[in-house]
């Protein structure tokens, strides 16, 4: 009897604090969201929305952030179309071409478990040196580059473990058919669409919301780029200036900004949840 009593006092504690602990997450969350929606809706408008910085933006005039807006656009989907390109066959190679067991695969993996742990602000200061060496100034090239140097590791490894999981029979099964390499790796893709489609996921929001980077590659400008070796502004450096400013309402603008850039994240988590939905349906 003593010992039944004590497991479920033993279960009714773990049961409140695992309740006190989700509540406190979500409390978190909710107040995050409620001080962005709503001290961001203030200065919200079209005119933040779809115009440039005007001459008196930065003391409370016209304007608004589209520069920001196109910049973190360019930036973050120029970055993940090459982190998938460069990834991709990694991820096959160490998966499919490898042997299992390998202990190159094992080097590999531990090398960017460690890539994947570095802070943003060392991959920005990478990509400062190397331009510096080379005389390149900020750019949107420069953001492009280091951003996509940030998101390798979370795609590799993403992709990696839902490739692992990834049942051998079916490749063994493939080869025993007499399909080649390329034509199982398409297999594979199929299969393993859910956990490519998650790990865009992850880069995209890590990508999208980085500011330590980007501010010493791709700089700042109140003007939408043209051309890769101009500067480009980004959302998260525009609540990072604006929040600094005694102004108020250049404040709110800053917490303007940060909406957009929630909103924006929300827009892709439910698209990211929708494919990866759809392409569930495909696995065996």
């Amino acid at each position: 009897m003593k010992v039944s009593r004590l497991k479920r006092i033993r279960e009714t504690l773990a049961k409140g604090m695992m309740w006190c602990s989700m509540l406190l997450v979500f409390g978190l969350l909710v107040s995050v969201i409620w001080t962005i929606f709503s001290k961001g809706m203030k200065a919200m408008s079209w005119d933040m929305l779809l115009k440039l910085p005007g001459g008196g933006f930065y003391i409370g005039k016209e304007g608004g952030f589209l520069n920001a807006i196109v910049g973190s656009l360019y930036i973050v989907g120029a970055s993940t179309l090459l982190g998938l390109v460069v990834s991709v066959p990694v991820v096959f190679f160490l998966n499919v071409y490898l042997k299992k067991g390998s202990r190159l695969a094992y080097v590999a993996r531990l090398a960017f478990d460690v890539l994947f742990g570095v802070p943003s602000i060392v991959y920005g200061a990478f990509g400062f040196t190397v331009m510096v060496y080379f005389g390149l100034r900020a750019s949107l090239l420069g953001g492009i580059i280091v951003i996509t140097l940030l998101i390798i590791p979370i795609f590799i490894r993403t992709m990696d473990e839902a490739t692992r999981n990834f049942p051998r029979d079916i490749l063994d099964a493939s080869f025993a058919l007499g399909a080649t390499r390329w034509e199982t790796l398409k297999v594979v893709v199929r299969q393993i669409a859910p956990g490519i489609a998650t790990a865009a996921l992850l880069s995209v929001g890590r990508a999208i919301g980085d500011a330590a980077s980007v501010m010493f590659t791709a700089g700042y400008t109140d003007s939408i780029p043209t051309s890769l070796s101009q500067p480009a502004a980004t959302l998260p450096l525009a609540v990072f200036f604006q929040l600094s400013s005694p102004i108020p309402e250049v404040v709110d603008r800053a917490y303007a900004a940060a909406l957009v850039l929630t909103v924006t994240v929300l827009l892709i988590s439910i698209v990211g949840r929708f494919i990866t939905t759809r392409f569930s349906k495909n696995k065996v």
